[in-house]
């Protein structure tokens, strides 16, 4: 057994605080930024310059957001918008939907692409590498943060939560470490892919095989046996898988 003694608050400002779960996605940006600054570098994005960069980060950033944001509320918790609405922009308090964050950041992206004229899939192939090991981190996020913990356990290796009662799978630790063989294959795989959107169609099937996996140690409602990131996940998987044979046919 092991007890999580962390502080979710690194500093407390009143109506204001800083939380290591905050922190922690603010350095999953900044890896973010420094893997395609990298990219930029290596001649990998054709028509992207640094300063198209800063640009690109800032359109990632308010799509993650924004996205990840609206798809918690809207998929798991609703009555949050009439009951206490303005928990909406307190995202230092945790809440953020991978898969909204993945589509608004595919649409900040798709949109970015087209005023500057860039191949998306480019885009998108560069940012997926990256986006893996930040997820890595995001879960160690939710560690710190106490939350999307697993269901009660006995396992040798179970963690005690502050906010849950006994000892538990720890969810994140596992999510993460899926996430970090993920960010290994796609690594692999961008280093020597042929064609554009090959990386980006990888992460999203492997993806939603890994997170449709390990959801099955997160504790949360579920109907016929699955829950609503898991019923998400499917559709990622089978999207992925789709398109990754129409384009073999092609």
């Amino acid at each position: 057994m092991i007890a999580n003694t962390i502080e979710p608050v690194l500093l407390d400002l009143g109506n204001f605080q800083v939380r290591y779960y905050g922190i922690i996605y603010a350095l999953g940006f900044i890896i973010c930024y420094l893997f395609l600054r990298s990219y930029i570098k290596k001649g990998k994005l054709k028509g992207l310059t640094e300063n198209g960069l800063d640009d690109l980060m800032v359109y990632l950033l308010a799509g993650t957001v924004l996205g990840a944001r609206l798809f918690n509320f809207v998929f798991y918790h609703p009555s949050v918008f009439w009951t206490d609405p303005v928990e909406i922009i307190r995202i230092w308090n945790g809440g953020l939907s991978f898969h909204g964050g993945l589509i608004g950041a595919a649409l900040a992206a798709y949109i970015f692409a087209a005023r500057r004229k860039i191949n998306f899939l480019e885009i998108a192939d560069a940012i997926s590498v990256p986006a893996a090991l930040a997820l890595a981190l995001g879960r160690i996020g939710n560690f710190t943060n106490h939350e999307l913990y697993g269901p009660l356990t006995i396992v040798p290796w179970c963690v005690v939560f502050m906010t849950a009662e006994g000892c538990r799978h720890p969810y994140q630790i596992y999510a993460s470490l899926s996430h970090l063989v993920l960010f290994g294959i796609l690594a692999y795989v961008y280093k020597r892919q042929k064609k554009a959107g090959t990386t980006f169609l990888s992460f999203v099937t492997i993806y939603g095989a890994f997170r449709f996996m390990t959801d099955f140690f997160r504790e949360e409602p579920r109907l016929m046996g699955i829950s609503m990131g898991q019923f998400l996940s499917l559709i990622m998987l089978a999207a992925g898988l789709i398109s990754i044979i129409k384009r073999r046919k092609n």
